[in-house]
């Protein structure tokens, strides 16, 4: 984040196999997203260059049947689905609350605000499932002032709780569950296929600007 590279990262598996415990933690176990958004702060509280200072936000969204909803907002508040917008430069979620934060207790704050707020359901294989991919995402603006002039370094960190693959007669699903199982399992592979094609170009399997199939489902283009 600090050179203002965007990155990823993914919890895969199968549906009960501890995504959500490794990306949010529970109690005293700390996951992956609050022990990063602890790490940039040690580093921004560290800073002492007076030229220097930062600007971050909290968004935490998931996609449920291929519907965006903004977790920042309980359910019976919302307006309606979200809608992923684009330009030439840039992504984003229409709509989506984007949160300001100057410690790792307000992010804290936000992202426990959010998990009340996922859609989960019980089947057969997990008490808790989760029926929709979660997405936190962590901008951080690094503003650099030198000469009288000011320039920003924009950088984006994506930390992805994916809902977990099922089969049907494992997790004995049937009408919404079934449904959104189904939903669930195409999403997986709309991701993989857009995986699949990024590497199959990055080791020169086919040439750069090769379609990839980003608009299959609403996680990908989103990403």
């Amino acid at each position: 984040m600090w050179k203002g590279i965007n990155s990823c990262a993914f919890a895969y598996g199968q549906t009960g196999s501890g995504k959500s415990y490794s990306f949010f933690g529970y109690g005293a176990n700390k996951g992956i997203v609050p022990m990063a958004a602890e790490k940039i702060f040690q580093r921004v509280t560290a800073n002492t260059d007076a030229s220097l200072s930062f600007q971050i936000t909290f968004q935490m969204v998931e996609i449920y049947m291929e519907k965006i909803n903004d977790l920042l907002v309980e359910p019976a508040k919302r307006a309606g689905n979200l809608e992923v917008k684009q330009t030439k430069d840039l992504i984003w979620v229409d709509g989506a609350r984007k949160e300001p934060v100057q410690n790792y207790e307000q992010i804290n704050k936000y992202m426990s605000m959010g998990d009340k707020n996922r859609s989960i359901a019980s089947t057969a294989m997990n008490a808790t499932s989760s029926r929709a991919h979660t997405i936190v995402t962590i901008e951080m603006v690094k503003v650099t002032k030198s000469g009288g002039k000011e320039s920003k370094t924009t950088s984006i960190l994506n930390l992805v709780d994916l809902a977990g693959s099922e089969k049907q007669n494992q997790a004995q699903t049937e009408g919404d569950r079934l449904k959104e199982g189904n939903a669930i399992n195409m999403s997986l592979t709309a991701l993989g296929n857009v995986i699949s094609a990024l590497a199959d170009i990055s080791t020169g399997k086919t040439k750069p600007g090769s379609h990839i199939p980003y608009r299959d489902s609403t996680l990908t283009r989103m990403l």
